[in-house]
């Protein structure tokens, strides 16, 4: 058995989110006085969105991490207009957020194929420049991952989320019988009879004070910020990470996760949230489960029982509370339809707000048309004045 605290000091495996990079655009070319050429511009740096790169990749790739376009071609008799510099691409993984040393935030890639400019190319030498090329612009850029999922699962370390990822889609997670599991975030897919697939990330395990980046903090909550929706996944006979912490119910369990997401961001409580109690091949796992139930029903008279500082400000309402067995398998099938049903509808109502916003703009733009035209009346006497 391996010990929480040595697996803390582990290093996340090969997964790396975040990374810090050398940029410079292309120095432009020399211009020709005599006759008047332009010297070529320098290139400029991209970094570019790709489906299947991931920051691994590109440290392994460039260790360097040193990035430099082309330069600009001089000017000469020839080819009085340089031709501009190769530009420079850095290939990076979807879910990437670039901001600037000051911390100022760039842009974000989401897309396959998505690009952002990040170094300019110098100006090549032309008569504004006295024929003398500009450099090109030097940045430090930070490359900051944050996965995107349709589904995010969110709890304790134990709690079976690495077991039921396996369960209910393709990927093939390490599993073993100790805290931190989970050292990298895992994605995985589930695959539907009519061919839909929903994208499910394993992100490691939460303890209390992850959001003071105590255990993996914040290195993995940014992380539940690029999923559409939250699966809570709660052992139904409770938690405790050691024999030196306190132990904690499933009921408080949820509190604590709730607690500290809520504490990271507010706006993470603002996400669809589903609840998988697992665990449900255990003994008396029935009877703990009906208890459960009756305190997320009923919270306020439970709450009093409770530390202040563990009751978040809003409580959770969850879209569906599904009990499980990642082992056994069962509800594992209803937890799918669950899954699909919550993102289904939480796409409908996306679409309907969209298109609520596209009527409304439409009907302001024919009114404010209409306010324009002139009245009635006034082409009236207007034509009463000509006569």
């Amino acid at each position: 058995m391996v010990s929480c605290s040595r697996v803390l000091l582990r290093k996340y495996g090969d997964f790396i989110d975040n990374l810090r990079l050398f940029t410079r655009g292309g120095s432009g070319g020399m211009g020709y006085p005599r006759l008047g050429g332009e010297g070529g511009k320098g290139g400029d740096v991209w970094v570019v969105a790709h489906n299947k790169m991931t920051l691994k990749q590109l440290k392994d790739k460039y260790p360097q991490k040193r990035f430099v376009a082309g330069e600009g071609a001089n000017s000469r008799v020839s080819a009085l207009k340089g031709s501009k510099g190769k530009d420079c691409e850095i290939p990076v993984p979807l879910g990437i957020s670039i901001t600037d040393e000051n911390g100022k935030i760039i842009g974000e890639l989401n897309k396959e194929k998505d690009r952002i400019l990040v170094a300019e190319g110098g100006l090549g030498g032309k008569l504004l420049t006295n024929f003398l090329p500009l450099k090109g612009q030097k940045r430090v850029i930070h490359l900051d991952l944050k996965l995107i999922a349709d589904i995010g699962l969110v709890g304790f370390p134990n709690a079976g989320k690495s077991s039921l990822l396996s369960k209910i889609s393709h990927a093939k997670p390490a599993i073993a019988d100790y805290a931190f599991t989970t050292l990298k975030p895992e994605l995985g897919k589930i695959m539907y009879n009519d061919f839909k697939q929903i994208s499910v990330a394993d992100l490691p395990g939460l303890i209390e004070g992850a959001h003071m980046n105590k255990g993996m903090g914040h290195k993995f909550l940014k992380h539940i910020e690029r999923t559409k929706q939250l699966l809570f996944v709660v052992d139904v006979s409770g938690f405790q990470l050691s024999s030196q912490t306190q132990y904690r119910t499933a009921f408080e369990t949820i509190l604590l996760l709730s607690k500290e997401l809520e504490l990271y961001r507010e706006e993470l409580q603002t996400k669809p949230v589903l609840l998988a109690v697992n665990k449900m091949d255990l003994p008396d796992a029935q009877d703990k489960f009906h208890v459960l139930m009756n305190q997320l029903q009923n919270p306020k008279d439970f709450l009093h029982l409770f530390e202040k500082n563990m009751i978040p400000e809003r409580t959770v309402e969850f879209q569906h509370i599904i009990p499980i067995s990642a082992v056994t398998g069962e509800g594992i099938g209803e937890l799918k339809n669950c899954i699909r049903k919550s993102l289904d509808e939480h796409t409908n109502q996306e679409n309907d707000a969209y298109h609520k916003k596209q009527l409304l703009n439409l009907r302001i733009s024919n009114t404010i048309s209409y306010s324009e035209l002139p009245s009635k009346n006034a082409v009236t006497s207007a034509r009463i004045d000509i006569t």
